[in-house]
């Protein structure tokens, strides 16, 4: 009973509560919308609560699509989505959301998920890795070139 419900919780954590499972098409972008709820609870953190925040999402990620992965029986199987969701939070580190129109936010959304398609160097090749680390690391190193991008905008568009 408690193997079937640990399973039962990973998956649905994994599969971003079942919406990488049921997403009619781009099922990374749809799994990545319950991270919005976690970027904006992180962003009444502090910027150093809000990074500890984040090594603490990534490291549990780590550990939920490895157990995911390997009940599905597939690598890096495109319907977890745990390391879209978990991760997002990253691309917000530091930019005060409550101060910037709906507009900027769903901007900044956008990029991450472009840079997350596009895969800048190295973010393909650490793919490779095995296990949960190969299926989040990725998304780590992507989600770090987004908050980059992320902070020019806010900077640069918060004052026009």
């Amino acid at each position: 009973m408690i193997a079937k419900l640990s399973k039962f919780l990973t998956l649905a954590l994994a599969t971003g509560f079942g919406i990488g499972l049921y997403a009619p098409f781009a099922p990374g972008t749809f799994g990545s919308l319950p991270g919005l709820v976690l970027v904006f609870l992180m962003s009444y953190l502090s910027v150093p609560l809000q990074i500890g925040f984040c090594v603490l999402l990534a490291l549990f990620a780590v550990f939920v699509c490895g157990k995911a992965e390997k009940y599905l029986g597939i690598k890096d199987d495109g319907r977890i989505a745990a390391d879209e969701w978990m991760l997002l939070p990253i691309a917000f580190i530091a930019i005060p959301l409550f101060e910037l129109p709906l507009y900027k936010i769903i901007l900044m959304f956008g990029v991450v998920r472009l840079i997350d398609i596009l895969k800048p160097w190295p973010c393909k090749s650490l793919q490779s890795i095995k296990g949960g680390l190969g299926i989040v690391i990725d998304d780590f190193v992507a989600n770090i070139y987004s908050l980059v991008v992320n902070i020019f905008i806010w900077k640069t568009t918060l004052l026009g």
